[in-house]
Order: C-alpha cells, then sequence, then structure tokens
C-alpha cells in the first residue's frame, strides 16, 4: 500500500522544500512536486513536515515502576509528541546491566509498533559505580549506548576503564555529570533565588567539574562521550573548549533548561525541580549559542515520570524530573518563532544528529529510500495541555492546563500513522 504526504514543507537539517512524499511499504520511495495519487493521502498544507523525532535522553520505568510509565504508555506519549524513536536510562528494576532485560524492551517497543525504544546499558553493575558490565554482550544485543544515568561515575578510574572499553566497538559513554560532593543535599540551583527560598543550592560547577573530567578522559583514551542534560554557561564552554580540542565529544539539552530559570523555584512548586537544576538567563543563552554553533548536538526530553504521590510533598523530598516527550515541540517553536531557532535547526538537533550519534543511517532525513519516519508539525495551533491529551501515565509536568502553540497533527512510523492529533 502507498501513503502520500502531499502539499509538504519539507524540512531537513540542511534545507527547507515544498513537495509531496510518497512511501511504499515503509520506505520512502519518491520526493516529487508532479500531482501523483496513492492508496491513503493527507494534506500537509500549511505545516511543517520533519524526519521522526529522536530523543536520546527519556525514562521509560519499566522494568520496575511501571505505575510510572511502560514501554506502551512511553510509546504512545512519544508519538504524540512526534517522537518516532526513543532511548531509554539503564535505571530501572531491574537495572539494564544484562542483555535479557535490553532485549525485553526492544522487543516489546517492536511488538507495540508505535516507536522504537532504544535502551541503554548500565556502564557498572547495579549503577553502583564500582563494576563494569558486561558491556560487549549488552551492545551485542541491541543497546543504543552506555550510561549510569541518575548516577554520576564518581571514581576516574572506572571511568576511564569503561571509555577504553566501549571504543572497541565504536559505542559511547552517555555521561551525567553532577559531582556528588559538590551537589551535598542541595535541591536547586545555588544563588539569589535559592538564599531568597531557603533551600540549600547546587553551584554549576558541579556539572562543570565532572564535564571538565571526562572530556580529558575522553581525550586520554580517544573514545567518545556524550555529555547529557547541559544546563549552565560553563558546561557548555568546556565542551566548546573539547570540540575545538578535537576530543569526541557530543552534548545534549532539554526544553526545560532553554525554556524555565530558578526564578520558577519560587512557587515551591516540585515540578520545577530537576538534575541539573534549573539555572539563569544567562544559562539559557548560553544553551541557545551552543545550539546554533554546533557546540550541543542535540535536543533531549529527558522524560522523567513519577506519580502524582511522589510529588506532592515538601520541595527537598520530591523526585527530580518532569515528563517531556509532548512539550518538546511547542516549547521548541516558542524558540522558532522567537528567532533564536530555526527549522532546520530542529531538525538537525532532534533528528539528524542523533541518528549520527547513535548510528542510524536510516533514520535522520526526509529523502528518498530512507525509512517513511515522519512527522507532521502545526506551529500555529494553540490548545491547553490537560490530563485528556496527555498520553503518559504521568502528570508531572508544570505544563499541565497551560496553553501551548505548536504540536505534532499527525506521526508516521515505518510508513504507519501511529498518531493524530484530536480536532
Amino acid at each position: 500500500m502507498k501513503t502520500l504526504l502531499k502539499n509538504c514543507k519539507i524540512v531537513n537539517y540542511d534545507k527547507i522544500v515544498d513537495g509531496n512524499i510518497l512511501i511504499n511499504d515503509g520506505i520512502i520511495e519518491d520526493i516529487t512536486t508532479e500531482n501523483i495519487s496513492a492508496d491513503k493521502e493527507y494534506d500537509c498544507s500549511g505545516k511543517y513536515v520533519l524526519p521522526g523525532l529522536i530523543d536520546m535522553h527519556s525514562h521509560m520505568r519499566e522494568p520496575g515502576f511501571e505505575y510510572k510509565e511502560d514501554i506502551t504508555s512511553a510509546g504512545r506519549a512519544a508519538v504524540a509528541g512526534g517522537i518516532t524513536s526513543a532511548c531509554c536510562m539503564a535505571n530501572t528494576k531491574p537495572v539494564i546491566d544484562n542483555a535479557s532485560i535490553a532485549a525485553f524492551i526492544i522487543n516489546k517497543s517492536k511488538n507495540d509498533g508505535l516507536f522504537d525504544a532504544m535502551p541503554y546499558g548500565a556502564v557498572t553493575k547495579g549503577l553502583k559505580g564500582e563494576e563494569l558490565t558486561e558491556m560487549g554482550d549488552l551492545y551485542e544485543n541491541g543497546v543504543c549506548g552506555f550510561s549510569d544515568d541518575g548516577n554520576t561515575i564518581m571514581n576516574a578510574e572506572v571511568m576511564r576503564r569503561a571509555l577504553e572499553y566501549v571504543k572497541y566497538f565504536d559505542s559511547f559513554i552517555s555521561v551525567h555529570a553532577i559531582d556528588n560532593n559538590l551537589q551535598g543535599n542541595g535541591y536547586m540551583n545555588e544563588g539569589k533565588v535559592s538564599a531568597i527560598n531557603g533551600l540549600n543550592g547546587i553551584p554549576s560547577e558541579a556539572e562543570s567539574v565532572i564535564i571538565a573530567r571526562d572530556i580529558m578522559l575522553a581525550r586520554l583514551t580517544k573514545s567518545r562521550v556524550h555529555i547529557s542534560h547541559v544546563s549552565s554557561k560553563a558546561a557548555v564552554d568546556i565542551i566548546r573548549w573539547g570540540k575545538n580540542e578535537g576530543v569526541n565529544v557530543t552534548a545534549e539539552a532539554t526544553p526545560h533548561h532553554y525554556t524555565l530559570t530558578d526564578e520558577n523555584c519560587l512557587t515551591y512548586n516540585t515540578n520545577f525541580k530537576m538534575s541539573p537544576p534549573l539555572r539563569e538567563e544567562k544559562d539559557i543563552q548560553a544553551i541557545l549559542e551552543g545550539f546554533k554553533d554546533g557546540t550541543i548536538d542535540c535536543i533531549s526530553t529527558d522524560h522523567a515520570p513519577h506519580q502524582d504521590d511522589e510529588k506532592f510533598v515538601e520541595f527537598g523530598l520530591a523526585p527530580v524530573g518532569i515528563i517531556g516527550y509532548q512539550t518538546a515541540i511547542p516549547l521548541t517553536i516558542k524558540r522558532i518563532h522567537e528567532g533564536l531557532l530555526s527549522w532546520t535547526d530542529f531538525a538537525r538537533l532532534m533528528s539528524y544528529n542523533p541518528s549520527k550519534i547513535l548510528k542510524k543511517d536510516n533514520l535522520g532525513v526526509i529523502a528518498k529510500g530512507k525509512q517513511a519516519d515522519i512527522v507532521v508539525i502545526d506551529d500555529a495551533v494553540e490548545y491547553v495541555y490537560t490530563k485528556e491529551i496527555n498520553y503518559s501515565k504521568s502528570i508531572n509536568t508544570p505544563f499541565l492546563n497551560k496553553t501551548l502553540k505548536g504540536r505534532a497533527v499527525y506521526t508516521f512510523k515505518k510508513g504507519n500513522l501511529v498518531y493524530q492529533a484530536l480536532k
């Protein structure tokens, strides 16, 4: 069966063109300006059509925490946000430190047919930062990379050996960069707002010192390191230095870190409690500049579902993180409308660059012969983000019941329509 997307404004990482996309058997068969017909047709007039978004950092909670999220509910939320592939972190229960758990996640998402769940393998057994996992076996069984996210590998010798290990199969380590000792019992960014709130602060140096260490270790080992959820200007500057030195370092930042600041924490709303914490306006500007000049390679959501009761506690006791699959598009469109990012930036940061880092050469661009993972975006539609249109099991987001602008209207996975927005 052939599917035709008509009157498309096709956005790739390098250009925007008008045309029609013909899909056959899950593959883009042709891109043309000619009038052609197909078994199914979708009119995309006035919409932007991007390669399916690839989220390099999220938490799907299964196995072990299915009351927060599972692979199926994560898939529904992801495709509602235009995300057709998503990497999930290893801090499940049990931890993804053996091949059988990784295979379970991969196979369940394939059976669902909504999106590709691509698990990270743990770097260390039990995420304890002590003994390396059987990384080669995990890699052979399909993990997308390695991370102890949620925990920092504080032992530099362990981190060095892990980087040496993954080098043999050209994989990478995604770093949760927070120095445990500098973080201490801090709950938010250290600064004026934390002083006003009377909450213990976390200096930005807690992030930047680990980033500096791991860039130096990547240079020593000539291996690949990926910096997760960059939040501070100092971190951006250090990553830029590493790239200029020729180190094989890539990085990501989240929509909440280029949208919100620590001033939001004045409300004591625990949905503003993040790890790393929300910083200041200067840090947001540094992240946006890092996107533009190539210092930061990706937009990732760090989708982190938590049950209501877990967040409905005092600020210091609440778990960190928010859901993010369905808010990445509107928060990024806001920056596009402000002229701080472009549509090609969006395609580069959340489709093309992640496909290259993950070595998924059949993804990341809309081109003849590529897999038909596609999202159609309406950047003008305004709506209230309610429980009814939230597909995650959890609702921990400060954007709930807020008016947002821009969303996915169609999402296609391997040419199959897996999401259509309600009118």
